[in-house]
């Protein structure tokens, strides 16, 4: 299992394939193992990464505090130390969030950038939006990982997709803890990348879901401040999009991804 010593900590990683870097970054409280299935498609077409990000999956456990500048800082130098970038960059939800960071603070690493269910800004509001986020992190605390993984995944997946996906995702976010969890949830709730938007050179596409926590409209409203950005809606689908309709997001990222890699290619 490959790992790379990045201070003090160990990071979890692979890399698959061969062609143009593609960097796939994870939610909070999932790993590396989430991308299963774009990894087998695209590293026929990429050289796919993946890894753990700090406190999670097979990376080291830290005691935090955790902060987004720590994921991109720790993103940057795994591709640096692999000779790996620039990268085309997919996030989903806190991964997305990595992913808008470092395309605005390390324009020079991100070929393009690609943002599924995730958001440009965690700051709290209104009074509704600090209870609700309070909420979160008081019944992380209280009822445990264990029955946040099941309420988790009562939230993330649609109708459709729970059933087949519920089991997958219980198991997913089993590998990770409690304190990991709280600390990353709470620093996302100060973070905001606003004002780097108009900043932002490279191409850029939002993926977003019709059944996802964020309505669509929300996402939608951000796109007039990124000069090179696109917008796509995945119907019948949840926040965990790339696993609960993974051949529709396949196909919409392949799309996307060939367009702006450095020959265009016929699948």
């Amino acid at each position: 299992m490959p790992k790379l010593r990045i201070r003090d900590f160990d990071i979890y990683y692979e890399v698959i394939g061969e062609g143009e870097p593609l960097l796939f970054l994870h939610g909070l409280a999932c790993s590396s193992a989430s991308w299963e299935t774009q990894v087998s498609m695209f590293s026929e077409h990429y050289q796919v990464i993946t890894f753990d990000l700090r406190g999670h999956g097979q990376s080291s456990k830290l005691p935090g505090p955790y902060s987004i500048e720590m994921f991109v800082a720790d993103s940057v130098e795994l591709i640096k130390s692999l000779g790996l970038g620039p990268a085309h960059v997919v996030g989903h939800s806190l991964g997305g969030m990595i992913g808008l960071q470092l395309c605005i603070d390390e324009p020079e690493m991100v070929k393009s950038l690609v943002m599924a269910n995730s958001y440009f800004e965690g700051h709290l509001r209104t009074f509704n939006d600090g209870f609700e986020s309070l909420k979160q992190i008081i019944l992380v605390g209280s009822r445990g990982m264990q029955k946040e993984r099941q309420a988790l995944s009562r939230q993330l997946l649609s109708k459709q997709g729970r059933q087949q996906l519920r089991q997958a995702a219980i198991q997913g976010l089993a590998i990770n803890n409690k304190r990991v969890y709280i600390s990353t949830f709470w620093t996302l709730l100060g973070w905001s990348a606003m004002d780097g938007l108009s900043t932002i050179k490279c191409p850029m596409l939002v993926i977003a879901s019709d059944q996802d926590l964020v309505p669509v409209s929300v996402k939608e409203k951000y796109l007039s401040k990124i000069p090179r950005a696109e917008f796509v809606v995945i119907a019948n689908s949840g926040h965990s999009v790339p696993a609960e309709q993974a051949e529709k997001f396949n196909a919409v990222l392949m799309e996307f991804l060939s367009k702006h890699s450095r020959m265009a290619m016929t699948f």
